[in-house]
């Protein structure tokens, strides 16, 4: 076969996304498949069956790597806080490497954001990138000239499920979070959330599409509600900012297709910065739904292919 490449997997709740790379990033083969539910070995065979497919398309050997929901405790290599609940507890890198016959490298499906948009992405050049997933859920990753920073422990950017910051108190103790908590970020910042507090304040069963749609024609309790998100959102970002001081922070995720929230989160988190100064960029991410299976396909590095 012609030399290595680099193979990405994006293992989702519906779906598993797949796609070979070149080393300049080329697109060598790509693929997408449906995704089982609650079945740990079938899961197994669907993501090791698309590596295979997925080599013999683009004729290449390839590095391995997985963007998945949760993260591998570097503790005991089993799966942790994921939401595909079937993975918890189970030796998934062990078990992929042993079927694929390598090794393979598993990260947050945040942490794949984070590094495509490091390497050639809308945080290319950065030395600093925090990625953020809004969507579903909530969850960031962090690149460090352009690679991951996984964290001692393995679970740096770990945000969706810290308290919201400076809660009033409406605010308190918060709606009930799968994790076991009230009041995670995840709960008031995710398209979920922000559709469940339209619904409390103003009524109705309505999706954040339609609050957001609602919002651009002018609606007035819709706007009320995406202000209110963003302020929150603001809150909860900037916590994370007075830590970590970022080059650039990069949006992934369903709610980065909303302009409005991309132009309005930095005067959002600026009464929160405890600086003098701050002109942090915020920037939708550059390969949009692609993130994180080109991030995956990143996690081996250049010296590694």
């Amino acid at each position: 076969m012609p030399s290595q490449a680099r193979l990405g997997i994006d293992l989702g709740g519906t779906k598993i996304a797949g796609v070979v790379l070149d080393h300049d990033g080329t697109r060598l083969a790509q693929a997408r498949i449906p995704a089982p539910r609650g079945e740990y070995g079938a899961t197994l065979a669907a993501v090791s069956g698309l590596v295979l497919r997925l080599e013999r398309e683009a004729g290449r050997f390839c590095s391995v790597g997985i963007g998945m929901p949760g993260s591998v405790s570097p503790a005991t290599g089993l799966v942790r806080n994921a939401n595909s609940h079937w993975l918890i507890g189970q030796p998934f890198e062990a078990d992929l490497a042993a079927r694929l016959d390598r090794p393979v490298r598993l990260a947050n499906d945040a942490d794949c954001l984070a590094v495509s948009e490091a390497t050639d992405g809308a945080g290319a050049g950065a030395r600093v990138v925090w990625a953020v997933i809004l969507g579903t859920g909530v969850g960031s990753g962090l690149a460090l000239d352009g690679r991951l920073h996984p964290g001692r422990n393995g679970f740096a950017g770990e945000w969706g499920h810290g308290p919201l910051p400076a809660p009033r108190d409406d605010e308190r103790p918060g709606p009930p979070c799968y994790c076991g908590r009230h009041g995670c970020v995840e709960t008031w910042v995710s398209g979920p959330a922000l559709a469940a507090d339209h619904a409390r304040r103003h009524g109705g069963v309505p999706t954040a599409e339609a609050v957001v749609e609602a919002a651009r024609r002018g609606d007035a309790a819709a706007r009320d509600t995406l202000a209110l998100h963003l302020e929150r959102l603001g809150r909860a970002a900037a916590q994370v900012v007075n830590v970590l001081d970022p080059d650039v922070i990069v949006i992934g995720g369903g709610l980065s297709r909303l302009p409005e929230l991309i132009a309005g989160l930095p005067d959002a988190m600026r009464p929160h910065i405890f600086s003098d100064t701050f002109d942090t960029p915020v920037r939708a991410s550059l390969h949009g739904d692609d993130s994180g299976v080109r991030g995956a396909a990143w996690l081996w590095g250049p010296e590694t292919v």
